[in-house]
């Protein structure tokens, strides 16, 4: 039987709605955990649209309808969703909230209360629509051929990784419970879960977590819903007698034994259906940060231990590629050259699989910023033209993320892309260098990244950066170096990317990234002052810098930046591609 065309899918989801008794609805592109990676059974989004995209929702009303996302996915979106059915919105410069105002005022939306969070209801309920919480999700009803859900086994995060025991965690979020008055927090995040317990899984292609919920309540103990049959009797012993595993179906009888409770949930990341739950038996609401965040993004010694021996096998294996790539790149498809980086990774014993769908795109390919290339559908490299790399691993200790951008072909680029180029790196630089007081915002900086482009009048769509988990979410929010003012601090000990850009439609684009932790630069009397430690090693490639643009200090620090390439990523590497690098290295 063949699939559904999207005109069929969209008229069936309109037929479902009008049954429900609601004119639109609203379809993010999470699932029940809210997070950016979901399983191929909750792919809604996708199979509704074709934008494949990490980040977006819809809106569908009776006579009109439209896919939003934010920058880094503008030209992406447009090749993907057939726009005659759909209009295309930039989720910042259109505002969900916005769009419904216009065109839903009066009318009735649904949602799934199970994958929509309190925060974005309480937005859009300000556009003068009724929004209605819906029995199921009418995605689900009309999607004849959806996969069935994930699994696999739960897997152990062992001390040695962790650097401290799941029961010291649950006992320190445990004692800031009591602190604020609040008997228990609701985890819907895998990640947080995977954190606090010290577990991981295999339910999502990039993210290492098992899908699961959580309660974690004041007296330090936990109620997980997991299918039980997911838990071996080591992973049970991990866990301890503190944690109690329930079947996911017992979680709406446990949430309603919480009559009279406090209770934290975090209005961004939880689902609306938990909140409505625990009204419905009198329990008190206490909106507050998932308790977990700051303390996943503050690593342990272990796990930056980890980090920079998962940057170490890294930088090998990305240094390895950037030669093969020089010598073979052009000719091949850019399935292919993303194909080959990831085997090179493969080859340590630590690394389990990418961290994302590699972006790897060449010519025209390179300016869409999350481009990732298929068998199918991706385009042969060609000489004289800038590819960029966006790649990362997950290996058992760590996560990592760096983007290169190389010049394939004889000759160099032309002037204007080297100017380009060159803010791009200068952008990297500045961000590197940053010294600022410990608990700024990291939104603070990230003009550091542009102000080259800027002068200019260049700039990129995307933030300059975002926090990087310990063999979880290669994209840990909240933290980043935003455009947007988001109030989350930085500390010691965190690991951020630097990653600037320029895009050129139709035409190029370029990127460069590093991985970066949080360190201490010095004290003072009114507080702590904090900088940056690289801990990506790979050379950045010189053919695409216009030399009389950057300063002496630039050039001293480019400098010193590959002579530490050179010295750690060297003795790894067959003679041949020894001597690449120090060509790679060589001073400017």
């Amino acid at each position: 039987m063949a699939s559904p065309s999207p005109s069929e899918r969209l008229t069936a989801l309109r037929s479902a709605l009008s049954g429900l008794g609601v004119d639109g609805f609203f379809l993010p592109r999470g699932d029940e955990h809210l997070g950016e990676y979901v399983p191929a059974c909750a792919e809604r989004l996708a199979w509704l649209t074709g934008f494949t995209g990490s980040a977006g929702l819809a809106l569908v009303l009776p006579d009109t309808a439209a896919v939003f996302s934010d920058g880094r996915y503008q030209v992406q979106i447009r090749q993907q969703v057939d726009t005659s059915l759909w209009s295309v919105e930039h989720m910042y410069e259109t505002p969900p909230p916005l769009w419904l105002a216009k065109h839903a005022r009066g009318k009735s939306v649904g949602f799934d209360p199970r994958s929509v969070s309190v925060r974005d209801i309480e937005a859009l309920e300000q556009a003068g629509c009724h929004m209605v919480a819906l029995p199921c999700n009418p995605v689900d009803g009309i999607w004849a051929d959806r996969p069935q859900a994930p699994a696999a086994p739960v897997c152990i995060q062992p001390l040695a990784l962790t650097g401290r025991e799941n029961s010291a965690k649950i006992q320190d979020i445990a004692d800031s419970l009591r602190q604020a008055g609040q008997d228990a927090v609701i985890l819907p995040d895998p990640t947080s879960i995977a954190w606090l317990l010290n577990i991981r899984g295999r339910d999502l292609p990039f993210l290492p977590v098992a899908l699961c919920f959580a309660i974690l309540h004041a007296d330090a103990t936990v109620d997980l819903f997991i299918d039980i049959t997911r838990i071996d009797d080591a992973a049970r012993s991990h866990l301890g007698t503190s944690v109690r595993v329930h079947m996911p179906a017992d979680m709406e009888q446990i949430l309603q034994t919480m009559h009279g409770k406090t209770v934290r949930l975090d209005p961004a990341r939880c689902p609306i259906w938990f909140a409505n739950t625990l009204k419905d038996v009198k329990a008190t609401l206490a909106e507050g940060t998932d308790p977990c965040l700051m303390p996943r993004a503050c690593k342990t010694p272990a796990e930056l231990d980890g980090m920079r021996r998962a940057h170490l096998l890294d930088g090998i294996a990305l240094t390895r590629f950037l030669c093969w790539v020089e010598a073979h790149g052009v000719g091949k498809t850019e399935a292919a050259i993303a194909d080959h980086l990831l085997a090179l990774r493969r080859e340590a014993e630590t690394c389990i699989g990418p961290s994302f769908h590699t972006i790897a795109g060449s010519g025209p390919n390179a300016a869409i910023m999350h481009y990732a290339p298929t068998a199918e559908q991706c385009s042969v490299v060609q000489a004289n033209a800038f590819l960029l790399v966006d790649s990362g691993g997950q290996y058992t200790c760590a996560t990592t993320d760096v983007t290169r951008t190389v010049w394939l072909g004889a000759g160099s680029p032309p002037e204007d892309w080297k100017k380009q180029y060159t803010c791009v790196l200068q952008g990297l630089i500045a961000l590197d260098q940053a010294v600022f007081p410990a608990g700024t915002h990291g939104y603070r900086l990230d003009p550091l990244a542009r102000l080259a482009l800027w002068k200019e009048g260049l700039d990129f769509d995307h933030g300059a950066g975002h926090g990087v988990g310990s063999c979880l979410s290669v994209h840990e929010w909240p933290l980043g170096f935003t455009r947007r003012p988001v109030l989350d601090p930085l500390h010691e000990h965190m690991v951020m990317t630097n990653e600037p850009g320029f895009y050129a439609p139709g035409s190029h684009g370029m990127r460069l990234e590093n991985q970066m932790e949080t360190c201490l630069a010095y004290k003072t009397e009114t507080g702590d002052y904090l900088g940056f430690k690289t801990l990506t090693l790979a050379p950045i490639d010189t053919r695409g810098i216009s030399l009389e643009r950057l300063t002496d200090t630039e050039r001293t620090w480019l400098n010193t930046y590959h002579a530490r390439v050179l010295e750690q990523i060297g003795p790894h590497l067959a003679p041949e591609e020894r001597d690449w690098l120090q060509r790679a290295c060589a001073p400017l």
